[in-house]
Parts: C-alpha cells; sequence; structure tokens
C-alpha cells in the first residue's frame, strides 16, 4: 500500500491528470482500467478521491436469504485498512429497483474508514449523505430501499463496463474512476506531475503565448513544435511518447 502522504497528494490532482501520468509509466493498454460506461459524480464539489476497493454485490429487487447478511459484512468492511472506497455491483442493472445508499449507510461507512462509494445502482438520501461528507458515484437517484442487502462481497464486481477487484486502489471524481495497478502505484505521482509540468511548459504555453491573435498560421506551427518538445520530453522520462502529436 502506498504511504496515506502519497495518497493526499494524488487526491489533490483530477482522475485525467492522474490517467497521463499511468499511461506514461504501465506496461497495460491504456484502454482499460477506467469505467467504459458513464458515471455521475453526485459530490462534485468535494474533488476527487482515492483508496482501495472493497467489492460488494447487491440485489434489492430480492429479499436476502442470510439473516447474518449485515453483520459479517460490517465485520469485514472494519478488517480492512482504509482509506477504503466500496465499489459496489447491483445485480438489478438495467432495472433500478432500491438504494443501498442514504443517510444511515454513509455515516456508518464513513465511521468505517470508507470515503465514498462507487455503485452501479443508485444513491438516495443525497443532502443528508453530502452532511456525512461521504462522496457517491452512481448511476442515478431513487426513492426506496426495497430489499437492499448485501450479497457477498470481496469478490471481482462489474461496474461500469469494468471488472474491479477487492484491493484495487482506485482514483475517482466527476470524470469518472481510474484502477492504478499495483506495479505502477510506485511511481504514479511523480508520472502524473511530470506530465502536467510537462503540458503546462509545452503545449499549453504554446497555444496561451500571444495576447492577441493575429497570425493563426504562426500558432499552429508553434504547437507543432511544442508538441514535438513535448513528446521529446515524454520519451526522456518514461520512454514513451504521450498524446500530443
Amino acid at each position: 500500500m502506498l504511504p496515506l502522504g502519497d495518497l493526499l497528494k494524488l487526491k489533490r490532482w483530477n482522475t485525467p491528470t492522474i490517467y497521463n501520468g499511468w499511461e506514461q509509466i504501465t506496461k497495460k493498454s491504456r484502454t482499460t482500467g477506467f469505467n467504459l460506461e458513464e458515471t455521475k459524480d453526485f459530490m462534485p464539489e468535494f474533488g476527487p478521491m482515492i483508496g482501495y476497493a472493497v467489492t460488494v454485490k447487491i440485489k434489492p429487487s430480492e429479499p436476502s436469504t442470510n439473516p447474518n447478511a449485515w453483520a459479517e459484512y460490517r465485520k469485514f468492511i472494519a478488517s480492512i485498512q482504509g482509506p477504503k472506497i466500496i465499489v459496489m455491483q447491483d445485480l438489478d442493472k438495467p432495472n433500478v429497483i432500491g438504494s443501498f445508499w442514504g443517510e444511515v449507510s454513509a455515516n456508518t461507512h464513513k465511521k468505517l474508514g470508507c470515503v465514498g462509494v462507487i455503485v452501479d445502482g443508485a444513491i438516495r438520501d443525497l443532502d443528508e449523505m453530502k452532511s456525512a461528507g461521504f462522496k457517491a458515484l452512481a448511476r442515478r437517484l431513487c426513492v426506496g430501499h426495497a430489499f437492499v442487502s448485501p450479497i457477498s462481497w470481496g469478490e471481482p464486481v462489474e461496474v461500469f463496463g469494468t471488472i474491479v477487484n477487492s484491493g484495487d486502489l482506485i482514483h475517482a471524481d466527476k470524470h469518472g474512476f481510474l484502477i492504478i495497478p499495483e506495479e505502477d502505484q510506485p511511481r504514479i505521482l511523480s508520472a502524473a506531475i511530470f506530465m502536467d509540468n510537462n503540458e503546462c511548459d509545452t503545449v499549453i504555453n504554446a497555444a496561451l503565448a500571444f495576447d492577441r491573435v493575429d497570425d493563426q498560421i504562426e500558432i499552429a506551427e508553434r504547437m507543432n513544435q511544442a508538441a514535438t518538445a513535448f513528446n521529446k520530453a515524454a520519451i526522456a522520462e518514461s520512454g514513451k511518447r504521450g498524446e500530443w502529436e
């Protein structure tokens, strides 16, 4: 696990910035590891969240067959080191029958070391969840809880088109979420900071270099030169080109 200080520093950047650093250092495809379906951040004002995934499955349309499910689930959550993000698959998808998440669950999970939830279903009690300081990425809001209860936990889940395993390090904000593989975690902070500085020093600098835009051809040429400089810097740092050509 990364030191808490590194997690706090990663939380200062948005998820696309973390992705830009990650794609430079990873051996995995840059087309994997993030949500493939749209998420909705119901607390964008909270900024990004980062934590280790705790995976759960629910099916609010059906009563639970395990009378001890809640007690066993809470004990499991409490046994895991934080910060934690609950990543929850709603097996009723594409239907939304009820919500696991509301005022009580938000306050309870926060006390158990969780910073937020990514749920492929619904939340409710939005104002109360905000008051609890508990961030949520979900599909939509809903009214009731139906028969909601944890079915299983600690197993792989599929949320928003992506497989998440318990223990995965996740960075998430209003853009969606990114899974940071264990082998990439030691370098992710420095890589993200480098690529953000690289953009500011080259392509963004070139785009904003003139108070008056009188010569569009010159602007385009300077952008081309800046893109070349950007990629040279990226290759020198990590052996890979960046996104700008």
